[in-house]
């Protein structure tokens, strides 16, 4: 029997898999795998169901979609008998405790051992407990080529039960996590603080390998690292970047110890945003096989970081602005739209809707008769305009990008079946303030792996003017809302931390406002439903993470 090895290279493979692509998923496991054989390593360690995708939902109930996993894992595990590097894969299983989240580790040609995610998250945007069984007992640690690994599975290391420590006093003597952990403001610093408790816990060093991609409303973000057994970071990867990197593990007397890995800067606040917005957008069109996407430019700020957001993640050839005018369009609008889309270098039409908008309202001339004009004659020049854009849609495969932030969403300051038009909105968990923010960031910052140009891409005249949706002469979003400051810090308390009406009074808002904003949030509700799918950025998103009825008389008022 040989002598246990005193090295160990492990390589983390921090890539973009999609759900369901089954054998593209494999392809670029081997590729991968390939890669960090000449890099010289022992082991590559995938993400959580990286095989599947992440994360796959009810495909799981399909039998056929779980045979499929694992009969590509068994190719996979072929592919080992070259005694190159041995693989920890993540794939549904099913047995006959269930179907599970697990892990299959390869080497020598065959799967050696298999390992059952315990602890299923069943909370905000995840939902496991509805699709998969918990593992049937507590996980063991997993003998790799004289090692002992331990292999908790996301989750594990998260909950209350204690799988790192169980594993520790089971032997194990190094924690390596594959995880599909999705991007929020600030998730970075909640993994290590996570982990590092699970290290204290275990006394073991941790290795965390986190997917990279959009997928649907998510976004993950990789930034995969390692906490040594004395609780200091041993190695960070990027963030929102694919790489397949080789880590080096020396045993000490002490135990493992990670002697050398990469270790990349983690992107501040307002350029994680823009990029996770950008990786959201980017995977979403190209996963979904669409060529090229249109969205309406209107010379305001979220529709100009939109365009944006599109070129950098698709290049300017895959864009098309097109700017929509009526009436109480302003010359300011007109000037700024051209000159934002010239600036990014996308095609830029304009379409009238004078004629079709006049058309509606000759149609509506009878049967509103003895009314007051309003908020109908608005939305009808919105949706003239959703419908041209999918028109436009329609002709020529565009996907329409939709271009509403959370602030409105919120509020209900979107027309159904007008501006919500559209297959994805990058945009849809940035309240205003934060739109503003990220234009800002990208005037003086180009992303890395962007398309799009340097410079002010976004005119300064578009973010310094007051916002309006420009549907009635002289109309600014204030006429009918708080100032942006205010209504974003109640709607936050209100949606991210779910605060009672007192605590926002005593934050220093009017109860008046405070009570009208929450009524406006709650009779919104259905329109949300109906929006399309959008970037998760902040800690509660809609849709899923925050779940609230539509059908709902609750008020607080306490």
């Amino acid at each position: 029997m040989n002598a246990a090895p005193d090295i160990l290279r492990i390589a983390v493979a921090q890539l973009n898999p999609t759900v369901g692509d089954i054998a593209g998923n494999l392809a670029k496991a081997r590729e991968a795998r390939a890669d960090a054989a000449r890099q010289g390593a022992d082991l590559v360690l995938f993400t959580e169901l990286f095989i599947a995708g992440y994360p796959p939902e009810d495909l799981v109930m399909k039998p056929a979609f779980v045979e499929a996993c694992e009969k590509a894992v068994a190719e996979l595990a072929g592919d080992t008998a070259d005694g190159g590097p041995g693989v920890i894969m993540g794939t549904p299983l099913a047995r006959e405790s269930g179907v599970h989240n697990s892990v299959m580790v390869l080497d020598g040609g065959t799967p050696v051992a298999e390992r059952h995610k315990l602890d299923l998250p069943n909370y905000g945007e995840f939902d496991e407990k509805r699709v998969f069984q918990p593992g049937p007992s507590m996980p063991g640690p997993v003998n790799f080529r004289g090692v002992r690994l331990g292999i908790p599975i996301c989750e594990d290391i998260w909950g209350k039960l204690d799988v790192c420590e169980s594993l520790a006093e089971s032997g194990a003597e190094i924690l390596l996590v594959p995880n599909g952990s999705p991007y929020y403001r600030g998730k970075v610093e909640v993994r290590q603080q996570v982990a590092i408790v699970q290290v204290i816990d275990s006394d073991l060093p941790l290795l965390y390998a986190n997917m990279l991609g959009g997928q649907d409303e998510l976004v993950f973000d990789g930034a995969s690292f390692a906490i040594q057994a004395d609780k200091s970071l041993a190695f960070q990867m990027s963030q929102f970047e694919e790489a397949v990197a080789v880590t080096t593990w020396r045993r000490e007397a002490d135990g493992w110890v990670c002697a050398d890995g990469p270790m990349s800067l983690i992107p501040e606040m307002e350029e994680a945003d823009y990029r996770a917005c950008m990786l959201g957008l980017r995977d979403y069109v190209n996963k979904n096989g669409f060529k090229n996407v249109v969205l309406g430019l209107s010379g305001g700020v979220d529709s100009a970081l939109c365009a944006a957001l599109a070129v950098d993640a698709l290049g300017e050839e895959r864009v098309r602005a097109v700017m929509m005018p009526y009436r109480y369009t302003s010359p300011e609008s007109l000037k700024d739209a051209e000159d934002c889309a010239r600036a990014l270098g996308c095609r830029y039409d304009i379409v009238p809707i004078f004629e079709p908008v006049e058309g509606f309202n000759h149609a509506l001339t009878q049967l509103f008769e003895g009314t007051q004009e309003g908020v109908t004659e608005e939305n009808l020049q919105s949706r003239t305009r959703g419908t041209l854009l999918m028109a436009i849609s329609n002709k020529f495969g565009s996907m329409v990008v939709t271009t509403g932030n959370k602030s409105e969403m919120s509020v209900g300051y979107a027309t159904l079946y007008g501006d919500m038009n559209g297959g994805f909105n990058p945009i849809k968990d940035l309240y205003k303030l934060q739109v503003y923010a990220l234009c800002r960031w990208r005037n003086d910052h180009v992303p890395p792996g962007a398309l799009g140009p340097s410079g002010e891409v976004i005119p300064a005249s578009i973010i310094d003017k007051a916002p309006s949706a420009e549907l009635r002469e002289n109309q600014t979003d204030q006429d009918s809302l708080p100032p942006y400051p205010v209504l974003d810090d109640i709607l936050e308390c209100l949606v991210e931390n779910d605060m009672a009406v007192d605590d926002i009074v005593a934050r220093g808002h009017s109860r008046e406002t405070v009570h009208r904003i929450e009524h406006l949030l709650y009779i919104a509700e259905y329109k949300r439903r109906q929006a399309a799918p959008g970037v998760k950025i902040t800690k509660k998103n809609f849709g899923r993470d925050r779940r609230y009825p539509i059908t709902n008389k609750f008020r607080d008022r306490s």
